[in-house]
């Protein structure tokens, strides 16, 4: 590995590392409980993710922080399914636009919104058998993910009104564009 990529997939790293963090600050400490489980915007933090690093690194964020939370918060028989849901959350945005908040990202809420709830009602149905039952987590969960839908796009407007992917160098220039 050349200099200059080592010095991307390092930057990468603790960005997402840093990510992972917040992701999990927000899942673990600033949750409301629930029957199920608890409501949270960690999401909010996993949508970001998306928006401005590679797509593995971005799974890394989200699954690590929201896998732990669960993990470290009791949670346990939850930490495979959240790993699963959190990262195909993540092929619901794009971080190939110059700002954070746009067009694309606004429309991957929607698809991450069903994946989150679409998943863990699959994820409860199976655990308990009982797939009628698990259709009571599915208003929480919509819930869950319109809060963290409005904390993304607060960040993401902060962040877009600072440049922070071009003062970063998170954006993908014309000519690597075509490479991606």
């Amino acid at each position: 590995m050349n200099r200059k990529k080592s010095q991307e997939h390092l930057k990468n790293l603790v960005l997402a590392a840093l990510l992972g963090s917040m992701v999990y600050v927000l899942t673990a400490f600033i949750k409301v409980p629930t029957h199920e489980g608890y409501i949270h915007i960690g999401d909010g933090i996993i949508y970001l993710a998306a928006a401005i690093l590679p797509m593995p690194y971005a799974m890394f964020a989200g699954a690590i922080g929201a896998g732990l939370s669960d993990y470290l918060g009791g949670y346990a028989m939850w930490v495979l399914p959240t790993v699963i849901i959190k990262s195909l959350m993540v092929l619901a945005f794009s971080r190939k636009k110059e700002t954070i908040i746009n067009l694309r990202n606004l429309i991957g809420l929607l698809p991450a919104a069903v994946i989150c709830t679409g998943g863990y009602y699959l994820a409860s149905a199976l655990m308990y058998g009982d797939f009628a039952a698990a259709l009571s987590d599915v208003p929480t969960n919509l819930l869950q993910s319109a809060g963290s839908a409005a904390l993304f796009v607060f960040l993401g407007l902060s962040l877009d009104r600072l440049s922070f992917k071009k003062r970063f160098s998170l954006t993908i220039s014309s000519k690597s564009k075509k490479a991606v």
